[in-house]
């Protein structure tokens, strides 16, 4: 109860009470000598209105023996289904014992009165006309207080309800399965005259898994399904190995979309290294010009050839000429100390 109506009529702010509820509290005994005893102790008289209340014969008795106690302006009408003075029986609310009294013109306090566009409001607005009544009191001195009571109420539900949904979301897309593509973009000097990349083995390294995949052109990519959202934009482990390009181990920050730049190896393709051999005197052939595609060098005293070729002269295979007769007349990398040219 609003503080101020407790000041000015002696209240306590406390339920009212007691309250007898026919269908519920009656005791063992004689029904018709209980009832008259209750409603004799009674201030008080709520008849609860709905097409069932207005066809049962004890509710007609109970408002027939109230009113005549003589405490007629004390029954109060709470309808909570059906329609007053509808004149069918199916539907009407009011009790027929109140027309055949004679009782004043009665409206009710009905749940159903459409004043506001929430029926909740409106339901809660009949139980303050209840009230109001019950207590001898403005409707308003009650029902603007007890308005703004629901709305912060409501607002508050609504506040709430939005930061549990928004935590739940939250928490559900921190937690949902992405997937993470890795592409290759070669950084190095671009040589159609090399092989293309082909086979990059990628290994993406979470904390408690390791998830592998294959590339097989640089026009492709990796693809790591259900990753844990969590990690996104985290600190992870990146290893890449592929032939002909220099190996990657490196730790970088986790997007959807990973652009990883590699390069290639330039000692695959462009370290030369071979020995030159003549086989009749089973020797090696030792300080001879060599050409090998667009550059020169000398045998060594022991016949090695070593020749380091820049990475934009790079091939996969250079021809080879010299002052003396060789076997072949070409070299196919990559080569190294293992291999050997044949003079003739």
């Amino acid at each position: 109860m609003p503080s101020t109506l407790c000041s000015e009529h002696g209240w306590k702010r406390k339920p009212l009470k007691p309250i007898f509820f026919a269908p519920t509290d009656i005791q063992p005994g004689g029904l018709t000598e209980e009832l008259q005893e209750r409603l004799k102790a009674s201030k008080n008289l709520i008849v609860i209105c709905s097409p069932n209340s207005a066809r049962s014969e004890w509710v007609g008795k109970e408002i027939e023996f109230f009113h005549g106690l003589g405490r007629t302006k004390q029954i109060h009408f709470f309808i909570v289904d059906g329609k007053p003075h509808s004149d069918d029986s199916d539907t009407e609310c009011f009790n027929p014992i109140v027309n055949r009294l004679g009782l004043p013109e009665i409206l009710g306090a009905n749940i159903h009165e459409k004043i506001y566009r929430w029926p909740w409001l409106n339901k809660e607005r009949a139980y303050v006309q209840l009230i109001s009544k019950l207590l001898g009191v403005e409707f308003d001195s009650i029902w603007q207080r007890h308005k703004r009571i629901l709305i912060e109420k409501t607002v508050t539900w609504i506040i709430g309800i939005f930061v549990i949904l928004t935590t739940l979301i939250g928490v559900w897309y921190m937690n949902r399965p992405i997937d993470i593509k890795i592409k290759l973009n070669e950084a190095s000097i671009q040589n159609s005259m090399l092989p293309p990349m082909k086979d990059a083995i990628v290994t993406l390294i979470l904390d408690n898994e390791t998830k592998t995949d294959t590339i097989l052109s640089i026009n492709e990519y990796a693809l790591f399904r259900n990753i844990p959202h969590h990690y996104l934009d985290k600190q992870v482990q990146i290893v890449l190995v592929c032939q002909d390009f220099v190996s990657l181990d490196t730790v970088l920050t986790l997007k959807k979309d990973v652009i990883l730049n590699i390069s290639r190896n330039p000692d695959v393709y462009g370290n030369v290294h071979f020995l030159l051999w003549n086989p009749n005197t089973e020797k090696p052939v030792v300080n001879k010009k060599i050409v090998i595609g667009k550059n020169e060098t000398i045998s060594d005293a022991e016949g090695n050839v070593k020749l380091k070729i820049p990475l934009n002269e790079q091939q996969h295979a250079y021809p080879v000429k010299a002052d003396i007769m060789l076997e072949n007349d070409t070299i196919y990398m990559p080569c190294g100390e293992n291999d050997v040219l044949l003079t003739q």
